[in-house]
């Protein structure tokens, strides 16, 4: 929430009894009333995140998916969106979609569920730290990612599927798919450098050097750190700076502080895999 402040240049911030000064300089790049309308949005008469948010879930339920929580018994919670089966209907096969890091599964499979639900019994989790699911266990490594999402498909009496992984999901879908041979049956794995070192960073492969460079931009903190991230992914890395600033803070505020449970811990990411 933003408070205006006596002071023209200076905003009041509270979250979690907390409170910080943010100067306007920082904030907006734009007029004066861009400050009243990012005050507006903030305030929690709206989000557009939240709003999103709404609107994803909205379009889940009427994909046939129904929330579950799933508790392992161990300290470990697991949120997933999952099909509604009919004992008349037609067996389909079982399909795991496993979201990316920055994202939850509302938030990543939204436009893709829609399309496969005629087709598949869809298996959609927040992965640990992610949306609804945590755990108080220590782990944070991607083999513990996939031992999660396993236990919990278990629990649902699921025996085999195949599974989708998008970018870190897809590190969690190949460790599944080495670990559990016998109930993987298919592997599809998008935009995840699973066969990269780090000394392939270092060689230049990619624009950043190292994996601490490469989180502070995967998971941003700041409006900065945002517009970085989008000028990667935009097909025209101009229209970056054409999203306004105060959309950029509540997106920021609403879907990426939860990630920093996860980058806090040491081995949040396996950077060497072994092929077999």
């Amino acid at each position: 929430m933003l408070i205006r402040n006596k002071s023209p240049n200076r905003y009041q911030r509270t979250k979690h009894n907390t409170t910080q000064y943010l100067s306007t300089q920082n904030l907006f790049h734009f007029s004066v009333s861009s400050s009243y309308f990012y005050s507006f949005v903030m305030t929690g008469c709206f989000s557009l995140s939240e709003a999103l948010e709404r609107t994803y879930k909205s379009g889940f339920k009427r994909s046939g998916l129904r929330p579950v929580t799933i508790d392992l018994k161990d300290g470990t919670v697991v949120n997933f969106w999952v099909s509604k089966t009919k004992p008349e209907s037609k067996p389909k096969p079982n399909l795991l979609l496993i979201h990316g890091l920055g994202a939850t599964a509302i938030w990543q499979w939204y436009d893709v569920a829609r399309r496969l639900s005629r087709y598949f019994n869809l298996y959609i989790p927040d992965l640990v730290f992610f949306g609804g699911s945590s755990t108080t266990r220590p782990e944070r490594s991607d083999i513990f990612q996939a031992q999660t999402l396993m236990r919990a498909l278990e629990a649902q009496s699921v025996k085999k599927f195949s599974l989708v992984g998008l970018s870190y999901g897809g590190f969690v879908g190949y460790r599944m798919a080495s670990m559990y041979a016998d109930a993987v049956e298919k592997v599809v794995i998008c935009c995840a450098a699973v066969c990269v070192e780090e000394k392939d960073m270092k060689a230049g492969v990619f624009k950043v050097s190292d994996l601490d460079e490469a989180s502070k931009i995967l998971v941003p903190e700041s409006v900065k750190k945002l517009r970085e991230l989008m000028g990667y992914i935009f097909y025209k890395p101009a229209l970056a700076r054409l999203v306004p600033t105060c959309l950029l803070h509540d997106f920021i505020e609403h879907v990426s502080y939860f990630l920093l449970f996860l980058l806090l811990q040491p081995n949040h990411i396996t950077t060497r895999v072994y092929m077999s």
